[in-house]
Parts: structure tokens; C-alpha cells; sequence
């Protein structure tokens, strides 16, 4: 069995978050999963990001089911109401996506 989000994998962001985020924030998710959370978290198939607003600034924060473990990453781009409030990583073991929770539903 291999582990979670795999960055050889095919990535994608679905229609929901390209019409919803810009591409840093988009590629800042992925980047978080491989250099904050890979290999030091337990990963499970689906993660969750909270976008939050920190005095004007986005910050992402971290979380999955069945893990205490969170974190939350402060990144310098500016916060918009705009932006989903929570987005998912969902990985299939063939392909990664980043979806809207609307979306999820019919991943699984």
C-alpha cells in the first residue's frame, strides 16, 4: 500500500477552486502538503484547509479526521471573503485533487 499524496502523482484543482482561487494559493496547498506535512504527519486520503483571515492576510489551517495533529501556515497574501472558507486535498491513489466541500461528494 502506498502512503498519501504522493507529489509524482497527477495534481489538479478542480473547476470550483480555479474559478474560486488564485493559482499561489492553489499551488501553496500543494506545497504545504509536501514540505510541512509529508512525512512528518500521518496523512489520510482527505485533508482539510480552513482559509482564514489574519488581519487582512490568508492563513491556511490544517486539519483531518481522526488526528489531533493540526497546523496553521501564515502565507503573505492578502485575505478575501471571496475565497471559500474550507477547501479539501483528496487523494485517490492514482490522482490528487483539490476540491470545493460541494465537490467532494462526488469524488467519493
Amino acid at each position: 500500500m502506498s502512503e498519501h499524496f504522493d507529489s509524482n502523482r497527477n495534481r489538479f484543482a478542480s473547476f470550483g477552486i480555479v474559478s474560486s482561487l488564485p493559482g499561489e494559493i492553489i499551488d501553496s496547498i500543494w506545497i504545504i502538503i509536501d514540505l510541512d506535512l509529508k512525512g512528518i504527519v500521518n496523512l489520510n486520503n482527505l485533508l482539510t484547509f480552513e482559509l482564514i483571515n489574519n488581519n487582512g492576510k490568508l492563513t491556511i489551517h490544517f486539519s483531518q479526521e481522526n488526528s489531533e495533529v493540526e497546523m496553521a501556515v501564515d502565507l503573505p497574501f492578502d485575505f478575501s471573503y471571496d475565497y471559500p472558507s474550507e477547501v479539501y486535498a483528496y487523494d485517490d491513489g492514482q490522482n490528487e485533487t483539490i476540491l470545493l466541500p460541494t465537490e467532494i461528494n462526488q469524488r467519493n
